[in-house]
């Protein structure tokens, strides 16, 4: 059987066991563990050792093997936790993770990275055995009162010696091939000692000695077979004393020579597992994790984008024959008119439906930065609590993949600019520790992401002196959102030292590109002493889009609804010139810069007196302006075409869509337009 078609499912649970684990690591207090997340982080190494096993990756088998040791200790309470040793657990998850994206590439992983850190494990083993030592010379004394101990595989053998007791489960696996009930009997001799086996038709049945628990038992075994076909109970002393029928697999390793052997075994039955609940009730609430997964399917991103793009397709033929029966009787035509009706509301269902699918949850975001904190926060000598809200906040795959190296910078600024070190945080009348926010949530049809810390703020004096320093034109009595936006230009830096944390600033505008990139814009707030708020605000998703249409002259175009205000038509009093070609609008006691939309994209027939078309009035990047149109047209949700990759890039334009007559309109960038508008004025 080629089983190199299952490594891409080995890798993404992998990534998902990895990420579960850091996360449990360092949320361990290491004065007094919780013994549930200590047992979930050994089964999450246990079940990536045990899939690395069945691939033959070898590196990865041999890291985690020497990891799941370790852990195996600390959850039975054989080795006190610390600071360094929580390190080197860190550090293990980080080498597993490269093993793994190695091994992914179809290579194999570097030598000496490999050789480095399983050098580090057995050492830090050696200095457990060491700190325990006292207890292991009294152990001889103890252990000739006791009666000897049923044999434990090697992989399970603590260097101490394996405990004076060890459990027998009865293990029943359903509806399993000859095939599989061979290789379930091979996985189940790794874990322990097979007393005794019987083999159906269709079912197997072990009775294993193990210091394994249930968890464990049934990760293993999903590699193989389904949770619903295992069942675990506690073996009962008739059970384990009775003789039991042979193994039809008399190869398998493990088995008892004779009865008699059997009957010795039971002499030393120790007391049963506690709780044990016969049947498939003692392995359900062992594999809560693995039952929630089985309600779940994996599927390639490119056949969900597939079915996207078939949906919108249906969208827009569906907005066709809407458009094209508009002009029917609807006396004559009343069933076909309704069946119309029907079927716009389905379709919009089923487009809301697919693109559900493609959502995912913030928190793969933010689950990210609790190691980076607390790796950063030490390096730099600061005490940093992190905060996060909104982690169910969902927001489509192709942004979220996107979003992450843009929060990562501004999280690394955050801790190295601007909070403070105890100490100055302690004469400002601070708390010690400072507080990093990270929060999602949802507005319209938009997206908000904030970044906020309590640190010592922006520094408006020290901004504008750099600005005219590096010759940027602005005014002094400008407003502070457009001068901490300043903070974003190319190379701009108010820092005095250079860092290998987040270096001098630089990169800032990189982060505000990738998320203009990404159709959305960045918002700044700041008070000096208190704390700095980054908000990045994006749309929810790329594929669909909730836009207002507009004419100009004989086109139409399509203006995103998330960044519309209101509209109106001006009079006469509340325009001003300013320049032989530009006008602002009164609105309110508000100057707003009038853009002529005609002059930007040379459209010809359009209406050239404001006074007798209509102005959109919309905000973007914290900027409040107007757009001069002929005609507004109507609402609708429109189904996002790349232009860049049909045609080519055009300024002033983000994407393109296809109406219901079959024409297509093009979507208007509205923070572009306000960048370009703003980039004239300072020239």
């Amino acid at each position: 059987m080629d089983i190199t078609q299952f490594y891409q499912t080995f890798f993404e649970e992998a990534d998902e066991l990895l990420a579960e684990m850091e996360q449990l690591l360092l949320g361990l207090d290491l004065q007094a563990p919780d013994s549930e997340d200590l047992n979930a982080v050994f089964r999450a190494a246990h079940s990536i050792k045990g899939g690395a096993a069945t691939f033959g990756f070898v590196a990865l088998t041999d890291t985690t093997h020497l990891l799941e040791n370790l852990l195996d200790r600390a959850r039975h309470g054989e080795l006190t936790l610390s600071t360094k040793m929580m390190d080197v657990f860190l550090e293990t998850k980080d080498v597993l993770q490269k093993e793994l994206s190695a091994y992914r590439e179809g290579k194999e992983p570097e030598p000496q990275m490999v050789e480095q850190i399983c050098a580090v494990l057995r050492q830090l083993a050696l200095e457990a055995n060491a700190a325990a030592s006292p207890v292991l010379s009294a152990a001889p004394a103890i252990k000739a009162l006791a009666p000897a101990p049923a044999p434990v595989p090697a992989a399970l053998a603590r260097d101490e010696g394996s405990p004076p007791a060890v459990p027998t489960l009865k293990v029943r696996f359903t509806k399993v091939s000859d095939h599989d009930q061979k290789l379930l009997a091979e996985e189940m001799a790794n874990l322990g000692t097979v007393l005794a086996q019987t083999a159906e038709a269709d079912s197997l049945t072990l009775w294993l000695q193990t210091a394994c628990d249930a968890d464990d038992l049934v990760a293993v075994s999903c590699f193989i077979v389904e949770t619903e076909q295992i069942e675990i109970s506690t073996a009962t002393p008739s059970e384990v004393s009775e003789p039991q029928p042979q193994p039809e697999h008399p190869d398998q390793p493990g088995q008892p020579e004779s009865p008699a052997v059997l009957a010795d075994v039971a002499a030393t039955q120790p007391a049963l597992l506690p709780g044990a609940v016969p049947g498939t009730a003692a392995a359900a609430p062992a594999a809560a994790g693995q039952a929630r997964e089985s309600n779940s399917i994996r599927v390639d991103v490119e056949k969900v984008d597939q079915i996207i793009n078939l949906v919108g397709e249906l969208v827009i033929t569906q907005s066709m024959l809407t458009q094209t029966a508009s002009t029917l009787d609807p006396v004559l035509h009343e069933r076909l008119l309704s069946g119309l009706g029907h079927l716009e509301r389905n379709a919009r269902d089923l487009q809301e439906s697919v693109m559900s699918i493609r959502m995912m949850p913030m928190d793969y975001v933010f689950s990210r930065f609790p190691r980076l904190i607390r790796d950063l926060s030490a390096k730099l000598g600061k005490q940093v609590q992190l905060v996060t809200v909104g982690k169910e906040t969902e927001l489509d795959k192709s942004l979220i993949e996107r979003i992450i190296d843009p929060i990562t910078h501004l999280v690394r600024n955050s801790l190295d600019h601007g909070i403070e070190t105890p100490a100055q945080r302690t004469l400002a009348g601070k708390d010690a520790s400072g507080q990093l926010t990270l929060s999602a949530q949802h507005q319209g049809g938009s997206i908000v992401i904030e970044v906020k810390d309590d640190g010592g703020g922006l520094a408006r004096n020290k901004i504008l002196a750099k600005a005219r320093q590096q010759g940027i034109a602005i005014a002094e009595n400008a407003p502070d959102e457009e001068v901490w936006l300043l903070i974003m230009a190319p190379g701009f830096s108010t820092a005095e030292a250079v860092t290998d944390v987040s270096g001098r600033g630089v990169g800032m505008d990189v982060v505000k590109r990738n998320i203009q990139e990404m159709g959305g814009h960045v918002e700044i707030s700041s008070v000096q002493g208190k704390g700095t708020t980054i908000r990045i605000v994006l749309p929810l998703t790329l594929a669909i889009l909730n836009g207002m249409s507009v004419r100009i002259g004989n086109e139409i175009y399509i203006l995103p609804l998330n960044y519309v205000i209101e509209s109106l038509q001006p009079q006469s009093a509340d325009l001003h010139a300013i320049t032989a070609d530009e006008q602002v609008l009164h609105v309110r006691g508000e100057y707003l810069a009038l853009v002529e939309m005609h002059k930007l994209f040379g459209v010809a027939g359009a209406v050239h007196n404001p006074t007798q078309a209509i102005v959109v009035i919309v905000q973007a990047e914290g900027t409040r302006f107007a757009l001069l149109v002929d005609q507004l047209v109507g609402q609708h949700q429109v189904v996002v075409k790349n232009l860049e990759t049909n045609y080519r890039k055009v300024p002033g334009i983000s994407a393109a869509t296809i109406l219901g007559d079959g024409n297509v309109a093009l979507i208007i960038d509205v923070a572009a337009i306000q960048r370009t508008h703003r980039e004239k004025k300072a020239r």
